[in-house]
């Protein structure tokens, strides 16, 4: 972890001589300053699964201007992906539909379409029986 925080190091001291803030740098990125914290700290992996957490590292960087290259050699540690056994829970309460605010106009559109099918397989069959009397 002790590579994690030079990394950070690196990472806080090219930010502050490029005059920017976190907030400056959450603006651009869309790293939340959270995260953006974490990484200058070196304790991203607190915070983060692994997948996520060398996202973030290698957009941060490449926003200040490293060389992914150079820093995946000299801070492996960052860039290796660490598997954590994510804890799911699964129930009854994960298939309960969610509300939405459109809820109450989603039926309006398929209303519509009815319909208009309705309409058309009425004039279709009066079409129909007015050929059919010719």
């Amino acid at each position: 972890m002790e590579a994690l925080k030079k990394m950070g190091e690196s990472f806080r001291g090219k930010r502050e001589e490029m005059n920017l803030t976190l907030k400056e740098v959450e603006n651009a990125t869309s790293i939340r300053m959270t995260y953006l914290q974490a990484i200058e700290e070196g304790r991203v992996h607190q915070f983060l699964s692994g997948v996520y957490a060398q996202g973030f590292i290698r957009q941060y960087a490449s926003f200040l201007g490293f060389e992914l290259d150079r820093l995946s050699k000299d801070f492996p540690e960052a860039f290796r992906v660490h598997n954590e056994a994510q804890d799911f829970a699964y129930g009854i309460g994960t298939l309960e539909a969610r509300g939405n605010p459109q809820g109450g106009i989603r039926w309006l559109p398929n209303l519509i379409w009815s319909f208009a099918v309705i309409v058309v397989g009425i004039g279709a069959w009066y079409f129909g029986k007015w050929i059919g009397a010719f």
